[in-house]
């Protein structure tokens, strides 16, 4: 179990919501319990020290699959130690660890690397893409202007170092073209859809799972920057990627239970 952590709790779980009307369960229930609260960037970035944070009233793209990934791991893995807080930390810090902002995965190829390095999610794409691309990153880096704790020049080194070390790895993929309405045979309601970009120095923009609608495309349930909230987007995933010239694609993702 990993100890010692300091968090700061603002709510968990607890919220009354009409959700959609199929019956599903594991990952995209949890999801679903989202389903209208508020999308907020920037709610890590409230304390100059690094601290583990945990709003999931608040929530933006990245720490709303972090919550419900923590959430569904608990529940599938009763006999394991760890509880909700323990996994939210495994998912969002460099093994776990909390040592200063530069230890928060801020480039979900590497979130992505720690969580199959502990058997928290599975690949799915390396499986059954045959699509592969060499990543380089340098965004952060480069615009430090959009990051307050890249004014700490040992910060700012930390994120060159770190994508120094990303940067050309291979990745598998699936580009956008090869997206059907109605999804791909091995995608499955609460896999993860990462989405990738062509922005330079950039891998991934956004996160989300997938979800299968009752007309039979895939959607996306995710909290939405455009919509401000939480929401199954009116928009199949298909229609999503070809309508955003900065979406290149997507990686596929998969919860493990043990």
């Amino acid at each position: 179990m990993i100890k010692k952590w300091a968090v700061i709790f603002i709510s968990i779980y607890q919220i009354s919501i009409n959700v959609y009307s199929q019956n599903y369960s594991g990952t995209v229930k949890n999801a679903q319990y989202y389903i209208g609260r508020p999308y907020v960037a920037h709610t890590l970035e409230a304390n100059d020290k690094e601290k583990l944070i945990i709003d999931t009233i608040h929530v933006d793209c990245t720490t709303f699959v972090e919550y419900v990934l923590a959430k569904s791991l608990f529940e599938s893995n009763q006999n394991h130690p760890m509880n909700f807080v323990d996994y939210v930390k495994l998912l969002r810090y460099r093994n776990g660890i909390i040592n200063g902002y530069t230890s928060r995965l801020h480039y979900i190829t590497e979130w992505i690397d720690n969580a199959v390095k502990y058997d928290l999610i599975e690949d799915i794409t390396s499986l059954y893409s045959s699509n592969t691309q060499k990543i380089n990153i340098s965004y952060m880096s480069n615009n430090p202007q959009y990051y307050k704790h890249l004014n700490n020049i040992d910060n700012l080194n930390k994120i060159k170092e770190i994508e120094h070390s990303i940067t050309n790895k291979i990745i598998h993929w699936i580009p956008k073209d090869s997206m059907k309405l109605n999804g791909l045979s091995y995608i499955n309601d609460g896999d993860v859809i990462a989405i990738t970009t062509n922005i330079k120095g950039l891998d991934v923009v956004h996160l989300g799972f997938a979800i299968y609608k009752e007309d039979g495309s895939l959607g996306l349930l995710h909290a939405s920057s455009k919509h401000k909230k939480v929401l199954i987007d009116p928009l199949p995933l298909s229609t999503l990627l070809n309508d955003n010239r900065r979406w290149s694609g997507i990686r596929v993702l998969r919860m493990k239970t043990h």
